[in-house]
């Protein structure tokens, strides 16, 4: 029988959910799903990961793409501000 593989991301997620929710590893796993003693090492991999690692590589590109946005949307009023002093100064000819 093939072995289930998992997700960074839900391994990270369920872990996160054992860390805020105050409830047993066991409960968690039984509720996702997942077999209790891969939960275990998850949480002793990413507990280890996390001591030594900076920030999440999927917080980087987020945060990339955010300040990209954001740029772009600082363009964008700035188009729009000097479009409507424009159209402005042209109502009042």
């Amino acid at each position: 029988m093939k072995r289930p593989t998992y997700t960074k991301w839900l391994k990270r997620e369920a872990r996160r959910l054992v860390e805020v929710s105050g409830r047993s590893v066991d409960e968690i796993a039984e509720d996702l799903g997942i077999a209790r003693s891969s939960l275990h090492r998850w949480v002793r991999e990413f507990k280890d990961q996390d001591l030594l690692a900076g920030p999440h590589e999927d917080t980087g590109k987020e945060l990339a793409r955010l300040l990209k946005e954001v740029e772009l949307l600082r363009r964008e009023r700035e188009l729009l501000k000097k479009a409507a002093a424009f159209f402005t100064k042209e109502t009042s000819l």
